[in-house]
Order: structure tokens, then C-alpha cells, then sequence
């Protein structure tokens, strides 16, 4: 990995966090930055992102203060990931809705097509990326 990848995993990350980038151009800017899967950690307050070459890239992001419920509500989880998939929610509002649901992290699998989101007990809901 070289310092100059990091510096834009960086930037995307952060303009992603201030609600200026739709998903799909987030995904995007990290095809074109080599990356294949990311793990959003939302009681860590990062983001790892993943290079085909086996390298990972922690980027520390302050997430909204949410105490997260034990209960994951799948429902308020895909109503929030729909809402981004529309651009009728952007990613800081997505953060709050997904919390709220009872989520703590997601993976996205960029090359598989789909994100796996994560309840605390172990749940999981797997969302395949919208047919273009």
C-alpha cells in the first residue's frame, strides 16, 4: 500500500461521512482505489478497508453517539439501506437509521455485489447491490 492510497481512502471516507457522496460513487471511487470489501465498525468507529493484495487500511471515523439496542430490527435496517439506494438518505442520516435498528457494523463485498450488516447477536442481513 502506498501513502498516496491511503490519503484518498481518507478523503472518500471522509466526504462520504459528511453526506457529499452517493453510494454509488463511493463505490466507485474505491474500485478505482484498488479496494474489494470494506468493514464499517460502528462501536470500534472505523472503517477497514480491504486491497485485493491482502493489505487492509484502518480509517478511524467518529460515528453518531447512538446507544445501539440489543434488538436488531431487520425491517428499519433494509428501509434505511433502500433509503441510501434512492438517495433519499445520504450516509450520515444512514448511520443514525442503521444504529437505531439495532446494527453494529456492516461488511461490503464490492466484487460480490452485496453487504452483509451485522446485529449483537449475531444476526446478520445480507443486501445484494440493485440490478443497474
Amino acid at each position: 500500500m502506498n501513502a498516496l492510497t491511503k490519503e484518498l481512502l481518507e478523503k472518500y471516507a471522509h466526504e462520504s461521512h459528511a453526506g457529499l457522496l452517493t453510494f454509488p460513487q463511493v463505490l466507485t471511487r474505491l474500485v478505482g482505489a484498488g479496494i474489494e470489501s470494506y468493514f464499517a465498525d460502528y462501536r470500534d468507529q472505523s472503517t477497514t478497508y480491504y486491497l485485493s493484495s491482502n493489505e487492509a487500511i484502518r480509517i478511524p471515523m467518529k460515528m453518531p453517539y447512538i446507544e445501539i439496542p440489543n434488538e436488531f430490527n431487520r425491517e428499519g435496517v433494509v428501509a434505511a439501506i433502500h433509503g441510501a439506494q434512492s438517495d433519499q438518505v445520504r450516509y450520515p442520516q444512514f448511520l443514525e437509521l442503521t444504529m437505531l435498528a439495532g446494527c453494529i457494523g456492516y461488511m461490503v463485498w464490492i466484487t460480490g455485489k452485496q453487504a452483509s450488516y451485522f446485529g449483537r447477536q449475531g444476526e446478520v442481513h445480507i443486501e445484494y447491490f440493485p440490478e443497474e
